[in-house]
């Protein structure tokens, strides 16, 4: 089974090596209808802007073979964290469920961690995510702002 999950996680590179990828997206994986946006700033200069509403699941490392968001600092784990968007179900104050799609992070175990607004997620956790929050990933010091446009 391991053999399986290993051979259908893995990508080939041009030069015939692999990589085999440490994540795997949960049953409740959605992509957002909402229109969620990541802007990067190195302290007040923004660098760039990811729109991140096209996929369910965006994976952040060094590695730009499968990177979706590539990252440079050393301190930064080839396969640092996923944000994957999942449907959650919630009760509002009448006690009625409703579904939505929310956006997570989650650290793959990365050496140096993941931080949201300055504290630091558990790894191989789910983590929510709000508009507004302030993502860094391992000693970078870029910030990661996540915005949704409907807020804007």
């Amino acid at each position: 089974m391991r053999l399986l999950a290993a051979a259908t996680n893995t990508v080939k590179k041009s030069d015939g090596t692999t990589t085999i990828l440490k994540y795997n997206e949960p049953p409740e994986a959605r992509k957002p209808s909402q229109g969620w946006r990541l802007y990067v700033f190195k302290g007040k200069e923004q660098l760039e802007l990811f729109h991140i509403y096209r996929q369910s699941a965006y994976l952040v490392g060094r590695d730009r073979l499968v990177a979706d968001i590539a990252t440079e600092h050393p301190s930064c784990s080839k396969q640092h964290a996923v944000i994957q968007y999942r449907q959650v179900t919630e009760k509002n104050e009448w006690g009625e469920a409703k579904s939505a799609v929310k956006p997570f992070v989650i650290d793959l175990d990365s050496t140096n961690g993941t931080m949201v607004n300055g504290e630091a997620v558990p790894a191989s956790r789910y983590y929510e995510l709000k508009a507004n929050d302030v993502i860094m990933f391992g000693q970078s010091q870029r910030e990661y702002v996540l915005i949704n446009e409907d807020a804007i």
